[in-house]
């Protein structure tokens, strides 16, 4: 199959469940992972549509931008950052969906110009292979947070366990979307909290369901 075709079947899933779920789709971002496919892949999409596109390597990142210059594209970083690698790309993204410690946080403090739109990434299963807050020390981080004005915690973002039950796929995300619901209720300026970033290609359906409004999408485009 090829992109169109692609495209075709994954929208229909997301249309499906987002009226299971009883959610519009003004409700959902769905985010193109290009880390694993070419440039003219990336033009592909964009000339069906999207607009969003994530990479989660700083090389990739700035090579796919040097080529896509002219479009209004919002780039998201989804990868674990080196701090020393923070100068390089902080400027020229939209989302960061990897924000998990406070060295981090100054580093894109320091680097910033304008306010960045911090995804905070939570290990809700305590996999020791993943990167991210653990929830019982989430609200402890938020809190410290405050002091980085340059720094905007848009939401929280979680990876669900690569070969996940259905049923552990839903706890997981539901996990991510309860932790969601308690940091907006605090109402803090500094992070709103009003997004969550969890579903990618092999389980974004389920993620959907529970809640999520920004999916990241890579092989099911490409495969």
């Amino acid at each position: 199959m090829n992109i169109f075709e692609n495209t075709q079947i994954v929208e229909q899933e997301i249309k499906n469940r987002l009226e299971k779920s009883g959610r519009n789709s003004q409700d959902l971002t769905v985010v193109a992972v290009t880390k694993t496919s070419t440039t003219n892949n990336v033009k592909k999409l964009y000339q069906l549509g999207y607009r969003n596109f994530a990479e989660n390597r700083v090389e990739n990142l700035l090579e796919k931008q040097d080529s896509l210059v002219d479009e209004d594209i919002k780039w998201h970083f989804i990868g674990t950052l080196q701090t020393r690698k923070v100068k390089d790309i902080i400027n020229d993204i939209d989302y960061f969906h990897a924000l998990d410690r406070i060295s981090l946080a100054k580093e894109i403090e320091k680097r910033a110009n304008h306010m960045i739109a911090c995804f905070v990434q939570v290990n809700v299963t305590g996999e020791t292979s993943k990167q991210g807050v653990s929830p019982d020390n989430l609200e402890t981080f938020i809190l410290s947070l405050e002091d980085f004005p340059h720094i905007q915690v848009v939401g929280l973002m979680t990876m669900a366990p690569l070969e996940a039950s259905k049923s552990d796929l839903r706890n997981c995300f539901r996990s991510l979307k309860d932790l969601q619901t308690v940091i907006e209720s605090k109402r803090l300026s500094y992070a709103p909290c009003t997004e969550v970033s969890m579903g990618m290609s092999n389980d974004f359906g389920i993620a959907i369901e529970e809640g999520s409004t920004f999916v990241r999408i890579g092989s099911a485009f490409f495969k």
